[in-house]
């Protein structure tokens, strides 16, 4: 079966190959973003997933295909912190954070045999106290530049987490257990009889 990832993140493909998908294409969707917009956090990373997927349905033009997307939000009291522009941006996010729980939603968007799902995962995340030169050091990095809330948690800024409560793959970009989920409801084993990994 022909899997397509709408997405560039090169954090989602390894989370698929972690579960041992590896015949997978890599399609980003040209979705416009913009259009979402007024929703709660949680529902823009839903819509920003679905967007992604439904738009990557009609460029591919696949019916056969299993098409996956998935968008990831980063909220802190109401507020969603993006992708920081510049190193002072990222800077003052990781200062907002430090200290403080907030919440990483990521967006599922899941499609094939002519059936959508759609899901988002919601993750609360609890930083330690940070000083001004571990936040200087950790963006001098370069790491948080293309990174919603301006952390990978699979990178450098582990070592920020002092609490997790949640799917731990979500807050990374893709939530695996839900995705699994979705597989079993589209009747698609993830792991075949003779022991191997993957949609066949």
């Amino acid at each position: 079966m022909r899997v397509i990832l709408a997405s560039a993140s090169p954090r989602r493909k390894a989370l698929l190959e972690q579960i041992g998908l590896r015949d997978f294409e890599i399609r980003p969707s040209g979705a416009d973003e913009s259009s979402v917009r007024g929703l709660s956090p949680a529902d823009t990373a839903k819509a920003l997933a679905v967007l992604k997927g439904e738009t990557a349905e009609r460029e591919i033009g696949d019916r056969n295909a299993l098409i996956l997307s998935a968008d990831t939000v980063v909220e802190l009291s109401g507020r969603i912190l993006g992708k920081p522009r510049t190193a002072r941006e990222a800077e003052e996010t990781l200062a907002l954070l430090s200290g403080r729980s907030h919440f990483v939603h990521t967006g599922l968007f899941v499609s094939a045999f002519g059936k959508r799902l759609s899901h988002v995962e919601s993750v609360r995340v609890t930083f330690r106290a940070l000083s001004e030169e571990e936040i200087a050091a950790y963006v001098a990095t370069k790491e948080p530049m293309d990174k919603a809330g301006a952390y990978g948690i699979q990178g450098g800024a582990a070592a920020f987490v002092s609490r997790i409560e949640g799917d731990y793959s979500a807050v990374v970009g893709l939530p695996l257990c839900r995705l699994s989920e979705c597989f079993r409801e589209l009747g698609l084993p993830l792991f075949a009889p003779d022991g191997s990994g993957g949609i066949k």
